[in-house]
């Protein structure tokens, strides 16, 4: 009897076993065939988002170095074996800082740290609905909406996390606006773009001012409703977008500048739907995709604009036929040397996305299958000398 338990045992491990290598993702590594010339740029990694609640957020790797482009899907499973589950649930930025790769990990609550040269974790850091990171002077500053994924009139105001980049301790929190998202530093003062989210339909509509040598809130600036994206340019104007409302309120793209004391001011509005953007110099790239609950259809868009004269210079980036095929345009990331872009598109967000890489004057060049959701990119440079 105890032999037929311990042959019964024995082989319900071993099926249990066989079970659990079915759900292992391996990494894959596509020639793509296009060659490369010799550049800063060595690669650029891709944090695919994966839909909510499917724990299938995962890190590819565009490698540029060789003779050959290469495209490695899901290499953090690869590079770091003993981590459970991969990297989460909903990847939702991805930053490089000095010789460290930063991922924000939204609903698994965490930040990863990896050796940007290869991908290898170094830690992590614990920071509740974590949504985007930025950083200055030694310190990394990571958005938090602080309470769990749950539209509610009685979420909490949101905070921002200051972690120091060596040790990866939190040293800091500040509260801010209600749902903050992305930030930006200009002369040691952080910007937080606070959405709001969680409080539909009464949106929050201020962009927090940090003053970051006491970290302290020192106020709010009234831009529009539902911010997201929040970026700086050269000339120090803060770039922000609002989502809208999805119903009377479009998507659409303000441009703050500051007076002679020093304050930040909203000064005009672009009315393009924003979903991502990337500034080079004097040119905002952005895309763009909201669906009118009026009209029932998609509003799409895909340009640049003049960051000194605030006008839309190009509304038509690519006339490509295979950017006008895409499904779902989720993201954009420009070369800041050649000028040539990428174009992310989640396609029906359940299932492998596509990146797109596209030259300088808007000629296809290829495409290449990407994990769930690709939306978060960032360039990988050679260190410098």
């Amino acid at each position: 009897m105890k032999r037929h338990l311990i042959i019964y045992i024995a082989l319900l491990l071993s099926i249990v076993g066989c079970r659990t290598d079915d759900y292992i993702v391996y990494m894959e590594d596509e020639d793509i065939g296009i060659k490369t010339e010799p550049t800063d740029v060595l690669g650029m990694y891709v944090l695919n988002e994966g839909n909510m609640g499917s724990n299938k957020c995962t890190l590819d790797y565009l490698d540029l170095s060789g003779e050959t482009a290469h495209y490695l899907r899901n290499i953090y499973a690869e590079r770091n074996p003993s981590e459970v589950k991969e990297l989460g649930d909903v990847g939702n930025d991805a930053k490089i800082y000095g010789s460290r790769l930063w991922l924000v990990i939204n609903c698994s609550n965490k930040v990863e740290v990896l050796r940007a040269s290869d991908a290898v974790k170094i830690g992590k850091i614990d920071v509740p609905n974590c949504r985007y990171v930025t950083f200055h002077k030694g310190y990394a500053y990571v958005s938090s909406y602080v309470g769990p994924v749950s539209v509610s009139q009685d979420a909490p105001l949101g905070e921002v996390y200051k972690i120091d980049t060596l040790t990866l301790q939190t040293v800091a929190k500040v509260t801010v606006g209600y749902q903050p998202e992305e930030m930006a530093v200009i002369d040691d003062k952080l910007y937080v773009a606070n959405s709001g989210g969680y409080m539909v339909p009464d949106y929050d509509h201020t962009v927090s001012v940090i003053d970051l040598k006491t970290f302290t809130e020192e106020r709010k600036i009234d831009v529009a409703v539902n911010l997201h994206r929040c970026r700086a340019d050269q000339y120090g104007q803060l770039w922000v977008s609002s989502r809208g409302d999805y119903y009377e309120e479009p998507s659409h793209l303000c441009w703050l500048q500051r007076d002679v004391n020093g304050q930040m001011h909203k000064m005009g509005r672009i009315d393009v739907p924003i979903s991502d953007i990337c500034i080079v110099g004097d040119s905002l790239y952005f895309i763009g995709v909201q669906f009118n609950y009026n009209t029932m259809k998609n509003e799409r868009t895909l340009g640049i604009i003049d960051v000194t004269t605030h006008e839309v210079t190009n509304n038509r980036l690519t006339t490509a036929p295979e950017a006008d095929a895409m499904i779902q345009p989720y993201g954009i990331i420009v070369n800041p040397n050649e000028r040539d872009f990428y174009l992310m598109d989640a396609k029906n967000y359940v299932s492998s996305g596509d990146l797109l890489h596209f030259k300088k004057d808007g000629t296809f060049d290829y495409k290449v299958r990407t994990g769930d959701i690709p939306a978060h990119a960032v360039f990988l440079t050679k260190p410098k000398k």
